[in-house]
C-alpha cells in the first residue's frame, strides 16, 4: 500500500520547521512513502525545498501560483500525489519514525475508510502551567481523556489524519470557506470534510493511538491573549460549519461540553480542595475562560453571518 504525505508551507520563516517535518517523513519504517510538498505562492522557499529535495524520486514538489491558503494547498497535494492513501502533516510537526506504519496498520487490519493518530507537544518553550490539558486542542494537541484507543472519530487533528485515496475523491477535497487563508480566520477544513465524508459514506475516522505526530508548541501559542483569540475563533467555526450542507455527526462539541461540566471541572474543584496549589486554580479559571471564548465566537458568529 503506498501513502502519499502531503505537506505545505509557505513562509521562509519556519522553513526549518518544514525541512525537518519533510524529513520525518522521508525517515520513515515504512518503505512506500511518498512526500508531497506544496509551497503556497513563495518563490524562494519553493525553490530552497527544489535545492534540498528535488532529486528524490520520492518526492512531488510543487509552488501555487500565488498564496491561496491551506485548504486549497492540500488539494492540490493530494491531485499530485499517487498513493492509495493520503497523508497529512502540517509543516510545524514532526511524525515518530513508525507513524505511517501505524496509518497502514489501520488499513489491513480494518476496513477502515480514514484513519488519524495521536498528536503530542513538542514543547519549543516552557509548558504553560496555567493551560488545562482539556483545551490542548487550542495548540494542536489530543485531550487523551476523551479519546478511545482504535475507536471511530468524526476525525483526528489536521497534522495527523489520512483518507483512503478514491475516498478523498468522493468527497471532493477540503472547502476553501472553512479554511484558514489570508484574513479569514475561519478553521474548520477537517471538520467539514470529515462531516461530508460521513454523509457520504455513514463513517468516520479510525483512532489509532499509535501513530504519533509531535506538535511544536512556539511562545506565542502558549501566550494567554492568543489563546483567548484562538478559542474564539474556533467557536466562530463551528458556527460556520453548521451552516454548509454538511449533515454528519455534529455532537462532538456538545459531548464535550457536557464532559467538562460533569466531569471535568467537578474533578479539578475537588482536587483544588483536597490539595490547593497556584497553577490548579489557573487552570480552573482559564478552563472557564476558554469555554466562555469558545461561547462568545459561536455567537458572534450567528449574529454577524446574518448579516454577511
Amino acid at each position: 500500500m503506498r501513502v502519499s504525505v502531503v505537506v505545505c508551507t509557505y513562509t521562509e520563516e519556519r522553513y526549518a520547521d518544514f525541512r525537518e517535518a519533510v524529513e520525518s517523513v522521508l525517515g520513515q519504517t515504512y518503505d512506500a512513502v511518498e512526500a508531497v510538498l506544496v509551497v503556497d505562492g513563495n518563490q524562494a522557499v519553493f525553490e530552497r525545498a527544489r535545492e534540498e529535495f528535488g532529486d528524490r524520486a520520492d518526492v512531488v514538489l510543487h509552488c501555487n501560483e500565488e498564496n491561496s491558503g491551506l485548504s486549497y494547498s492540500r488539494t492540490r497535494g493530494v491531485e499530485l500525489a499517487s498513493g492509495e492513501v493520503i497523508a497529512f502533516l502540517d509543516d510545524d510537526a514532526v511524525a515518530r519514525e513508525n507513524w505511517v506504519t501505524e496509518l497502514v496498520a489501520g488499513y489491513e487490519q480494518t476496513d477502515a475508510i480514514a484513519v488519524g493518530g495521536r498528536m503530542v507537544p513538542r514543547w519549543v518553550t516552557d509548558r504553560p502551567a496555567f493551560l488545562p490539558e482539556e483545551f490542548y486542542w487550542l495548540i494542536g494537541v489530543n485531550y487523551e481523556a476523551r479519546l478511545e484507543d482504535w475507536g471511530e472519530v468524526r476525525n483526528t487533528l489536521g497534522s495527523n489524519m489520512s483518507f483512503r485515496a478514491e475516498v478523498f475523491d468522493a468527497v471532493g477535497g477540503f472547502d476553501e470557506q472553512v479554511g484558514l487563508a489570508g484574513d479569514n480566520q475561519i478553521q474548520a477544513e477537517e471538520t467539514e470534510l470529515a462531516m461530508r465524508m460521513y454523509d457520504r459514506f455513514g463513517r468516520g475516522m479510525l483512532y489509532n493511538p499509535e501513530a504519533v505526530v509531535a506538535h511544536k508548541v512556539f511562545e506565542y501559542r502558549t501566550d494567554v491573549e492568543w489563546l483567548l483569540r484562538r478559542a474564539f475563533w474556533q467557536g466562530y467555526s463551528k458556527r460556520a460549519v453548521e451552516e454548509l450542507d454538511a449533515e454528519g455527526p455534529s455532537s462532538e462539541e456538545a459531548d464535550f461540553l457536557a464532559h467538562l461540566a460533569v466531569s471535568s471541572v467537578p474533578r479539578r474543584v475537588a482536587g483544588l480542595v483536597r490539595a490547593p496549589a497556584v497553577s490548579k486554580g489557573q487552570q480552573l479559571v482559564m478552563l472557564v475562560v476558554l469555554t466562555a471564548c469558545v461561547g462568545f465566537g459561536y455567537l458572534y458568529a450567528v449574529v454577524d453571518r446574518l448579516f454577511d
